[in-house]
């Protein structure tokens, strides 16, 4: 039980490692192009914005998924990549259609995972939402900013 809790807090650390550094990498691409999300037209980049986000996010998630599969994998939890793979999506989304059920001995391990995706979905919602917000507020800041603009004419 005490091994499984120690791997499982391990995997768990290593996602969030994973996510914040990915965020880190995400933010400086941003900075980047900063300039040019702010230009007009607003909508366009806002879209590219919110794809560019999903598929990181969804890149995320899967190399997680992959990490989880890897330890079941390695412990010899799942006798084939198939089923260990899909088992940690199964547990890391939290579906849990239940045709796949990990060993007793190795349930501890399946509910952290559990665990973990429902944290790592939690965490990429919020930090989408927020970077969209935030983009809007300065695309609002920079179109009010413009010569021209007149007050309380916004687009939404």
């Amino acid at each position: 039980m005490l091994f499984q809790i120690a791997l499982g807090s391990v995997l768990i650390l290593t996602t969030i490692v994973a996510g914040s550094l990915s965020l880190y990498l995400v933010e400086i691409v941003l900075w980047r192009v900063h300039g040019w999300l702010l230009r007009e037209p607003h909508w366009p980049k806002m879209f590219i914005m919110v794809m560019a986000a999903s598929v990181w996010a969804l890149g995320l998630m899967g190399a997680c998924v992959w990490l989880w599969a890897s330890a079941f994998m390695a412990l010899s939890v799942f006798p084939t990549w198939e089923l260990a793979v899909y088992f940690a999506l199964e547990t890391f989304t939290t579906l849990g259609f239940g045709d796949v059920l990990a060993p007793a001995r190795w349930r501890i391990l399946a509910g952290m995972a559990a665990a973990n995706g429902l944290l790592n979905f939690g965490l990429m919602t919020a930090v989408l939402m927020e970077g969209v917000r935030d983009l809007r507020i300065r695309q609002s800041r920079s179109r009010s900013s413009r010569p021209g603009h007149r007050a309380g004419h916004e687009e939404v």
